[in-house]
């Protein structure tokens, strides 16, 4: 959903990520790759889902804050000021906010409440169609 806005900027369209078509969970791509956003989001992922450990969700905090500065990064690159709409349906941007989400989920599961209230915010903010398809 974009807003009608006017005083809101454009919607932040990104280009394909760095990493793309490479196997993200591949340790290489992550070497080759450290800007990639889809690397750092699908290493937290997919040690969320496998967390069993203090130790598994403390790695899985540190995939996502990766992740969440990789991505803030990226949108500062492509003209974003820190606020406006970054659309869910818009492919590129899906490891951006995917990575805001991860970090939303590991601050939560180790108990950092209001980085998770912030991050829910800040992906509400950018497109909130997406906070029930990355959060509940």
């Amino acid at each position: 959903m974009e807003l009608n806005d006017m005083l809101a900027p454009d919607p932040i369209r990104l280009p394909a990520d760095p990493a793309q078509g490479r196997d993200p969970l591949d340790p290489a791509t992550a070497l080759a790759h450290p800007d990639s956003p889809n690397v750092w989001a699908t290493k937290a992922e997919q040690a969320y889902e496998n967390a069993a450990s203090d130790e598994d969700r403390l790695v899985t905090y540190a995939f996502a804050r990766t992740g969440y500065h990789r991505s803030l990064d990226r949108l500062r690159a492509n003209g974003w000021k820190g606020w406006g709409p970054v659309p869910y349906a818009h492919e590129s941007n899906q490891p951006v906010l995917r990575a805001i989400a991860a970090l939303a989920l590991a601050a939560q599961a180790i108990g950092e409440n209001a980085e998770y209230d912030r991050c829910r915010q800040m992906l509400s903010d950018a497109d909130p169609d997406c906070v029930a398809t990355l959060l509940d």
